[in-house]
This record gives C-alpha cells, sequence and structure tokens, in this order.
C-alpha cells in the first residue's frame, strides 16, 4: 500500500467556508484596487502598441511613397533593375548550390579544423553578403508599382 502523501485533496468551497467581517472586506477591496491597477496597465500598454504601430505605418508608408515617386521619375532604369534582378537570381541560386556542395563536401573538416571553417567563410562570406544586397537593392528598385488604394500594401 501506498504510505506517501495522498494524490488529491479536498478543498470545500460552501457558503459557511467563505469568510466574513471586516478581513474579508479588506481582501476584497485589495483584490479590487489590484484589478483596477492591472487594467489601468494593459490599457496603457495597448495606448503604447497602438502609437507603435500607427509610427511604423507612417513610415513604411513614407518609403513607399518615395520608392514609387522614384520609379515613376525612372521608369526605364526600373524596367533594367527588375531584369537584372531577374537574371541575378538564377546566378544566386547556382551560388548558392556551389557553397552547399562545398560545405557538405568539407564539413568534417570544419568540425575539426577551426582554420578550415574560417577559410570557407572568408571565401564566400563577403561575396555572399555584398551578393545579396546587390540583388536585394534590385528586386525593390525593380518590383512593380502597387496597383490601387494603400501604399502600404507594397
Amino acid at each position: 500500500m501506498h504510505n506517501g502523501p495522498p494524490g488529491f485533496t479536498q478543498v470545500d468551497i460552501s457558503a459557511s467556508s467563505v469568510a466574513t467581517g471586516p478581513a474579508a472586506a479588506a481582501d476584497a477591496a485589495e483584490t479590487n484596487r489590484l484589478l483596477r491597477e492591472m487594467l489601468a496597465v494593459q490599457m496603457r500598454s495597448c495606448d503604447l502598441l497602438v502609437e507603435l504601430v500607427n509610427q511604423v505605418s507612417l513610415q513604411q508608408r513614407q518609403r513607399v511613397a518615395e520608392l514609387k515617386a522614384w520609379k515613376e521619375a525612372n521608369p526605364e532604369l526600373a524596367r533594367s533593375c527588375r531584369r537584372a534582378a531577374e537574371s541575378l537570381a538564377k546566378v544566386h541560386v547556382e551560388f548558392l548550390a556551389g557553397i552547399a556542395r562545398d560545405a557538405a563536401e568539407n564539413a568534417e573538416d570544419f568540425t575539426d579544423s577551426e582554420y578550415a571553417l574560417g577559410e570557407f567563410i572568408d571565401r564566400y562570406g563577403p561575396r555572399l553578403a555584398h551578393f545579396n544586397g546587390v540583388l536585394q537593392l534590385f528586386a525593390q528598385l525593380g518590383a512593380p508599382l502597387p496597383t490601387g488604394g494603400n501604399p502600404a500594401d507594397a
């Protein structure tokens, strides 16, 4: 048989077990005060979140409007950027495939030799970072203008 404490207990929640008197009224008042404070803090948090969303949304709309104005002022350059992004995306895929192949073939060397890992990162890291930046720039400048109403939909 089991000699430890029982696996469950019973709690009496009948009306006779509820405290009454001044102590119970003070506890209820304190609970209500704390709940009101919690509600005030939550409401302030919501107000701050609304302000933050409005600020971020305003900045995003401004960026979209500036990009749209640039594309309208430079339509041929925007089309060239789009073509460049599409072409470079294919090159990017091949470049990444080569890096992945090299990484897979030399993974054991990387775990055994910090020098080998450093060489790999030095060989591909800067080129990949620059390539990604150029590709992202062309893609953003060459993306089609949003159609219709809200510039934040871009």
